[in-house]
């Protein structure tokens, strides 16, 4: 082991975990108003209605995958009666097929946000940064799945990188078990540790709030109703005079008259 092992797979983590929790708590505090995504539906609407579904269900995936692959030991697995070439092969299948959907969704995002001008007037550098780093992940992981897992003959993930991640949860991080990973999941992991350090300062922030937005799921329909618009003269009003007494201009009619016998 080395100096950049002990820093990159000892101490990284616990600062990726720490910007994570601290910067998220902040931006709650002193940026509520802030935590959304800032949608820009209402400048285009016709390619994101394809773009949003791919990329976040093809997401909701590849983060599934990742829980079941880092948490789940094999010998669980083992005792479910589920083999190691089973696995492999929906690990592979799915997580191709996932990482895939996910390229294409974020792909034409990225693209409905270059060439549609009111939303690429409305990305700033922090977005930029964010879609870079985010498509470094994406590319990084579908890399790792589908060369090294696939084409390489494969890579037992299971029992080095998942090990090293579960310890360092348990705050005995395994340093050990990350020095002879290959470099593509150790570019993977690195990537999305800095991802998840940019979190709580970009738009993607607002995936914590679906914790606790189970809520939305049983709340009422929200009704819009139109109503057709009535041009008025703004100027003083009399309060004391009723609102179905008040004419065009915003007073009353007797007190016009008032006004006119008194010049």
């Amino acid at each position: 082991m080395s100096t950049w092992d002990v820093l990159l797979w000892g101490a990284a983590p616990y600062v990726t975990i720490a910007v994570l929790v601290v910067g998220s708590l902040w931006r709650w505090r002193y940026d509520r108003f802030g935590w959304t995504t800032r949608s820009s539906q209402l400048y285009e609407s016709r390619l994101l209605r394809l773009a949003s579904p791919l990329f976040h269900f093809g997401l909701l995936v590849v983060i599934v995958g990742h829980v079941v692959g880092l948490l789940v030991p094999a010998s669980w697995t083992d005792a479910l009666g589920v083999s190691e070439q089973l696995y492999h092969l929906v690990a592979v299948g799915l997580g191709a097929l996932a990482g895939v959907c996910t390229l294409v969704g974020v792909a034409l995002l990225v693209y409905r946000r270059r060439r549609t001008g009111p939303v690429f007037s409305a990305t700033t550098v922090n977005d930029k940064a964010m879609y870079l780093v985010l498509v470094g992940a994406i590319l990084l992981g579908l890399l790792t799945t589908v060369l090294a897992n696939g084409v390489a003959g494969g890579y037992d993930y299971r029992a080095t990188v998942s090990p090293w991640f579960r310890s360092v949860f348990v705050l005995q991080p395994d340093v050990a078990l990350m020095v002879d990973v290959p470099w593509s999941f150790k570019a993977h992991v690195l990537v999305g540790m800095l991802l998840f350090a940019l979190f709580p300062f970009t738009r993607l922030v607002h995936a914590l709030s679906g914790f606790a937005a189970v809520r939305y799921l049983f709340r009422p329909y929200v009704v819009y109703r139109s109503r057709p618009a009535t041009r008025t003269r703004r100027g003083w009003e009399p309060v004391d005079v009723p609102v179905e007494r008040r004419g065009a201009r915003g007073t009353s009619r007797p007190a016009r008259r008032r006004r006119s016998r008194a010049a």
